[in-house]
């Protein structure tokens, strides 16, 4: 890291350029939403003036704090090493307003979740009216397609997992599993009534997924109880399995509260597919306060939720 980009947590100058909390606040939000216009809109500010509040931050510091593409800001390695740092000064800016104002300290920010589009839709937001009704300050973004999602990348301050992930700096914690069964529409078991169905289920049709999530278990249990049958329908998300499913199209592994809210008949039920649901967050953000509530509500959900999602 540049030898200046220490300075944040000390003196606060830097070649006469004096670092101001307003600067840091643009170089949070974008670092939590990625891009410049969108930490604009989030802090209330003009493009023009969020622009050049970065800069002066970066001209102070004497480090570039991020990397600019087609797609918005990331943050570059001195960026990246910077961010606790001025988490611990919003932290410590918020501690200070609520005690000038005599009141007790409210939990403020942004907070970015990756997870599943399953979870995401069914299970979380559904839920987010509780903690945001409790946290009026508090903001979350909720990103889906977790594939793409690197926590040590800073892409996502948490992240809901089915897979345990095995580096980067994150601090991990198991909060439950998922269950899976074999599931279909009425309208797909009227046409292929239960006295038709063998044992090795060759006369049923199947949704399946690409090669892409071969990987996942639903997709290597398909391949083991087809061996070398096209499934009837491929499909590349969760929510295209499950709406492909309602359509009567086929069979398909699905979580079992998905399949138990949208009323599809199980077929088959312990069939070597639940996974384990991972928490991971970034480990710097493990004591940061803002993150620490979501962590805490995303734990207690699941475990309320244990039997249902089991």
């Amino acid at each position: 890291m540049h030898k200046n980009a220490g300075l944040l947590s000390e003196s606060g100058k830097q070649s006469g350029n004096e670092l101001l909390w307003d600067d840091t606040r643009v170089f949070l939000a974008i670092a939590r939403v990625g891009t410049l216009s969108g930490a604009a809109k989030m802090l209330g500010l003009g493009l023009a003036t969020a622009s050049r509040r970065l800069e002066r931050l970066e001209a102070a510091l004497g480090v570039a704090l991020f990397t600019r593409n087609q797609g918005g800001h990331s943050l570059t390695d001195d960026g990246a090493a910077l961010v606790s740092r001025a988490e611990a000064l919003e932290l410590a800016g918020h501690a200070f307003g609520a005690a000038g104002q005599g009141r007790t300290e409210q939990v403020a920010g942004h907070v970015r979740l990756a997870t599943a589009q399953g979870l995401a839709d069914h299970l979380i937001i559904p839920a987010l009216p509780e903690l945001l009704g409790s946290n009026p300050a508090l903001t979350v973004e909720v990103v889906t397609g977790v594939t793409t999602v690197n926590l040590h990348r800073r892409d996502a301050d948490l992240a809901i997992r089915m897979v345990r992930p095995e580096r980067g700096n994150v601090s991990i914690r198991r909060l439950g599993v998922l269950g899976f069964g074999l599931y279909a529409s009425l309208g797909y078991l009227s046409r292929h009534p239960a006295s038709e169905r063998t044992t090795s289920l060759e006369a049923d049709d199947f949704i399946g997924w690409s090669e892409g999530q071969q990987h996942l278990p639903a997709a290597q249990w398909l391949e083991r109880t087809l061996r070398g049958r096209p499934c009837r329908l491929i499909a590349t998300t969760l929510s295209a399995q499950l709406a492909a499913a309602r359509a009567g199209l086929g069979m398909a592994v699905l979580p079992h509260f998905l399949a138990r809210i949208h009323g599809l008949a199980r077929i088959r039920d312990d069939i070597g597919c639940d996974q384990p649901i991972w928490l991971a967050v970034h480990a710097d953000l493990a004591h940061s306060r803002r993150v620490r509530i979501v962590a805490d509500f995303l734990g207690d959900l699941v475990l309320r939720r244990a039997t249902q999602l089991r």
